[in-house]
């Protein structure tokens, strides 16, 4: 373990959370949204040192991923998403002429969403160190959209000191 990596601020203050919602629109059915730097922005406004950046989406349909931006790795994950449920597959969850719940006017055929959302994680948790987000030299923050273009929100909860 490389604890020596992290430091502990000589004066520990009181701990406190913060709680925001960051309201996103996608602009594709598939799309990979880079967030880090609107999430570097929250946590230097917020003055923490040393805490937690948790994050959730609120749709089912969408994941948190953390990843490398680089152009052909996100269409080899498109691909492979797409690969682990087809969108021209015939979903039980599309056929509303026997779905009984959840329903909503002009209700999307989506059941290859959902079944793409279901190898992604709906929330993540991201450490602070010295007042930013402690990621390494690649990692990027994303949330995925698999059922766009629409507006979405996630939750953003800021613990620290």
């Amino acid at each position: 373990m490389r604890s020596a990596l992290l430091r502990q601020p000589a004066a520990m203050p009181d701990w406190f959370a913060r709680h925001a919602a960051i309201e996103l629109r996608s602009t594709a059915a598939v799309e990979f949204i880079d967030i880090t730097e609107r999430l570097q922005a929250v946590v230097a406004r917020s003055g923490v040192a040393c805490g937690l950046l948790h994050l959730q989406t609120r749709h089912t349909t969408t994941g948190i991923v953390v990843n490398e931006n680089e152009p052909l790795l996100l269409e080899d994950m498109r691909e492979l998403l797409d690969r682990i449920a087809p969108a021209g597959h015939r979903y039980r969850h599309d056929d509303l002429t026997r779905r009984t719940v959840n329903l909503v006017p002009n209700e999307r055929r989506n059941g290859h969403s959902h079944g793409q959302a279901l190898v992604l994680r709906a929330s993540e948790s991201l450490h602070v160190v010295d007042g930013a987000l402690w990621l390494g030299r690649w990692q990027r923050v994303f949330f995925v959209e698999l059922d766009g273009p629409q507006r979405r929100e996630m939750g953003a909860l800021l613990m620290g000191a």
